[in-house]
């Protein structure tokens, strides 16, 4: 098997104390690759040289010009290495490979939009009366701490660690101990694109006393950046706050779907497809509570129920597989099994789906389940869909926002004033409208509620990974 290595001050080691741990293919249940699996003393030499990088190095004193060409070059060299990069998260979650070829492209996309939005962002002047002008000026914070999820491994490692160093911070990035390989390619690359020693580091391990544990108790990190589950997301607020250490916490999501009767019935029918079942609803987004009116609400069924047994179930390797027939491990396979007991469902039917082989669960529909069942209250993270009909739009909202989460919602109505009111009227961080997963990276991105703390993207991102400093002048002496 190969070897993956962390990648501390430019260079790949091992662990100091050798450990290592197996990377499992999901598909196969088999090993695929060897990673080293770090401890404390790792993380600390990872932050350590971060630091240095960051308080005695180049990268952010040589300017957004030379960062930007810097980023860009990574960029050019992720282009080159786009189908392995592809693979290494195909082998290491069971993502369709088709899937994972996207992930990449838009994991490219966050490199060279964020290498071109530092550049071009503009700062705030604030003219005075009294013979003073002042202005803001964005430094970088510092040593940031990125530890991203395993359903979107390059993609929303990308997500943390780009805006960070285009703003000149240094990084120590935590991949999740499922889905390493492609943070290790990714660094190599950047160390074979010219990035300085120590600005852009990988260490390797698990979270709780551990290699995550150490990152978010680290007093020399300035920032803390998680995507993942909310439980973890408040153990990480804890350990940064004994240090005064900012967090951006994009957490868990229990997503709505709203399909009112003008839907286009087609074009709802297909996005409540691909918001479940994408990535067999290994998604935080995931539109997991599908409400329909009832008008449409049989016919809708039908039509759903059609499209979801569509689905080619198969190797994720397979460039023909839709659906994986695999989750992204036996411990998550496990969690995602336990909602088709009777006692989570409560009295709902399977419409379609349930258990698959080896690691697996199908396309799952379940219609009647109340509205207190464990299935449509927590986060489940699979291919698991719940629908309800509903009468009113009031009715419609209520239930939307009957959650402790709120990072996402989708709205599908040809009613132009229906679709703004009821956005308007949804908590959740984002809502579609008539579509799902359309991003512009400018946009604030984030939730409310357990769906996390704080917003990322465009100048969002900015506010997080900088320091604003006020610079007053006296201009006039008069």
């Amino acid at each position: 098997m190969d070897f993956y290595g962390h990648i501390i001050d430019g260079v790949e080691v091992p662990s100091l104390d050798g450990g290592t741990m197996d990377d499992i293919d999901p598909y196969t249940r088999q090993p695929w690759a060897s990673i080293a699996s770090g401890t404390k003393a790792d993380a600390d030499r990872a932050v350590a040289a971060a630091r240095r990088a960051f308080d005695e190095g180049p990268w952010p004193r040589m300017g957004f010009e030379k960062r930007q060409q810097l980023m860009h070059r990574l960029a050019d060299l992720m282009e080159a290495h786009a189908d392995e990069l592809a693979m290494a998260d195909t082998r290491d979650m069971g993502k369709p490979i088709t899937q994972s070829r996207h992930d990449v492209a838009r994991s490219i996309w966050n490199v060279r939009f964020f290498a071109d939005h530092a550049r071009m962002s503009m700062s705030e002047a604030y003219p005075m009366d009294s013979g003073h002008h002042a202005y803001a000026q964005m430094d970088p914070a510092g040593v940031a701490v990125a530890i991203s999820p395993w359903n979107f491994p390059l993609m929303l490692a990308t997500w943390k660690f780009v805006p960070a160093l285009a703003w000149g911070n240094t990084v120590v990035l935590k991949p999740a101990e499922d889905t390493p390989v492609s943070a290790t390619i990714t660094a190599r690359l950047a160390i074979e694109a010219g990035f300085p020693p120590g600005v852009f580091n990988v260490v390797h391990g698990y979270g709780p006393d551990s290699v995550g544990s150490a990152l978010t108790e680290n007093p020399d990190v300035d920032r803390i950046t998680f995507t993942g589950e909310s439980g973890t997301g408040k153990v990480i607020s804890r350990a940064a706050a004994a240090n005064l250490i900012p967090v951006s916490l994009e957490l868990g999501g229990k997503g709505a779907n709203l399909v009112f009767e003008d839907a286009d019935l087609d074009n709802a029918v297909h996005w409540a497809v691909e918001s479940i079942f994408r990535n067999a609803g290994q998604v935080c987004l995931a539109g997991s509570r599908l409400y329909v009116q009832r008008g449409i609400y049989e016919e809708f069924m039908l039509r759903y129920k059609h499209a979801a047994e569509a689905l080619v179930v198969g190797d994720p390797k397979d460039p023909a597989t839709q659906f994986s027939a695999a989750l992204a491990s036996e411990q998550h396979f496990t969690k995602v099994r336990s909602y088709l007991d009777e006692q989570s469902l409560a009295g709902g039917r399977v419409v379609t789906g349930g258990l698959g082989d080896g690691w697996s669960v199908r396309p799952t529909i379940i219609a009647d389940a109340p509205a207190t069942a464990r299935v449509i209250k927590e986060e489940i993270f699979g291919p698991i869909v719940v629908a309800t009909p509903f009468d009113t739009e009031d009715e419609a909202i209520a239930l939307a926002n009957d959650t402790r989460y709120g990072l996402n919602a989708m709205v599908f109505t040809e009613n132009l004033s229906r679709a703004h009111r009821v956005a308007g009227k949804l908590r959740a961080g984002t809502v579609w409208v008539n579509c799902f997963f359309i991003r512009d990276l400018r946009a604030p991105f984030g939730g409310v509620g357990e769906s996390g703390v704080g917003r990322e993207g465009g100048n969002f991102s900015r506010e997080f990974f900088t320091e604003p400093k006020a610079v007053v002048m006296q201009i006039d002496r008069g």
